[in-house]
């Protein structure tokens, strides 16, 4: 009560008081809610590979909202999916092949959205299948080949062996190799192999090497819709006659082939901020994705094998909200973290100015109370002793006392009822002398 009174004494006091806790609680809440870190890193692959293309281009674009991306090629999507897991990697951002990661096992991972299609290209020499007329139509033709099926810690190695299995090959029943792209191109280019599986997006530069290879032929998937109903992270995709080449004609003939999705994939904990970001940025980086997808058919939330991201999803269906839309990026942030904060500021403080009223009404009752008892000793001294003029002095102070007082309008009937308390003392104090 004592503190009270010496607070509500002296409304500087009881200002400073509460504009000292609104600070306290503001930048609390602030702290709690920090801001899109400013260095990222990502996984990719290869450096000749799409996956890292396609962060070079995010890199560029990030730079320009004084973000840096740092860029740490892998052997692949095993490989990158490990390095997520791993919490000392540092890795805050990877590219992964779909169908290459089981998201039981990494609960603490989550997707924001599917980026491009990105086949899987099975390169022969025919003179490896002479007996089947030159032509690879089926797995089942592989038998005791030599073949590659990617480097370890790859997507394409996973994917190559799942499929194999579907076709009841055994290991012991061909020549496997694990090969990367660039060692596969020189091997078939020298007759070392006679089949390279090899998963790439058909904007990567690296797919032009294969096709110019003399003597090599892709693989035309007869049972594609097959493969996609067995394993659904696999679409079929249609590859038209001229993709990579309409002046050399390259593939010369349509072409069905499987595909997983690449996707982009982060930690469950990402600042929702940086994915409003990531995913705006992705938009206008993949408008130039077009060979092998319709326009704006990614990003994606299509198919993912990872749960996504709440604000991936939400971005994905409505675009980006309001702030990111009208303002630059770092504005947009800032001004939605001071929103966030004022809602439980807002619910923190009304319950705080619903009682005020009652805390200041109780604050005056004490003081009252206090000059109300100063008033009933002046009248218990007056009956025993009859000092009139001590008493009428001790009046006059009370007066004073009143007088610095500051009450609301409401309040001052309570000053009107003591100053009218003591006048009638006064006037019995008179009346005795």
């Amino acid at each position: 009560m004592t503190i009270l009174y010496r607070i509500a004494s002296r409304p500087a006091y009881l200002v400073t008081a509460f504009i000292v806790l609104i600070a306290s609680i503001f930048l609390t809440i602030w702290l709690l809610l920090p801001g899109p870190p400013k260095t990222l890193t990502i996984a990719t692959g290869f450096p000749d590979g799409l996956y890292h293309q396609f962060a070079k281009q995010l890199q560029v674009e990030l730079a320009k909202e004084k973000i840096v991306l740092r860029i740490q090629n892998t052997g692949g999507s095993v490989d990158n999916l490990a390095l997520m897991a791993d919490s000392k990697s540092g890795v805050d951002l990877a590219i992964i092949q779909s169908g290459v990661g089981n998201p039981n096992q990494y609960p603490k991972l989550t997707a924001l959205a599917g980026l491009f299609y990105e086949p899987l290209w099975v390169w022969y020499r025919p003179d490896a299948f002479n007996k089947d007329g030159g032509s690879l139509r089926q797995l089942s033709q592989l038998k005791g080949k030599k073949v590659s099926i990617g480097n370890e810690g790859s997507g394409t190695n996973m994917l190559s062996q799942a499929i194999l299995k579907l076709n009841d090959i055994e290991s012991t029943q061909l020549n496997l190799v694990s090969l990367s792209p660039d060692e596969a191109i020189n091997q078939l280019r020298q007759g070392g192999i006679d089949v390279a599986m090899i998963v790439l997006a058909g904007e990567a530069p690296l797919l032009k090497d294969f096709y110019q290879l003399p003597g090599i032929r892709l693989m035309d998937f007869d049972q594609a819709e097959t493969y996609t109903r067995v394993l659904p992270y696999l679409n079929r995709v249609d590859i038209p006659r001229g993709l990579v080449s309409i002046a050399h004609d390259l593939p010369k003939q349509d072409i069905h082939v499987i595909a997983p999705t690449a996707t982009l994939v982060a930690h469950s904990d990402i600042n929702p901020a940086t994915v409003s970001l990531l995913l705006g940025t992705t938009y206008d980086i993949l408008r130039n994705y077009s060979r092998l997808q319709k326009p704006g058919e990614f990003p994606s939330s299509k198919g993912l094998d990872f749960p996504i991201d709440l604000d991936a999803e939400i971005f994905l269906k409505d675009g980006p909200s309001f702030f990111y839309r009208h303002l630059p990026f770092w504005g947009a942030v800032w001004l939605e973290r001071v929103i966030k904060i004022l809602i439980p500021l807002l619910i923190i403080l009304l319950p705080i100015f619903t009682y005020l009223p009652v805390i200041l009404n109780l604050s005056l009752k004490i003081r009252l109370g206090r000059l109300y008892k100063t008033l009933k000793t002046i009248e218990k001294r007056f009956a025993a002793s009859k000092n009139t003029d001590e008493l009428l002095s001790g009046l006059n102070d009370l007066e004073n006392r009143i007088e610095r007082l500051n009450v609301s309008a409401i309040q001052s009937k309570e000053l009107y009822d003591l100053r009218m308390h003591i006048a009638l003392v006064r006037d019995q104090l008179k009346q005795a002398k």
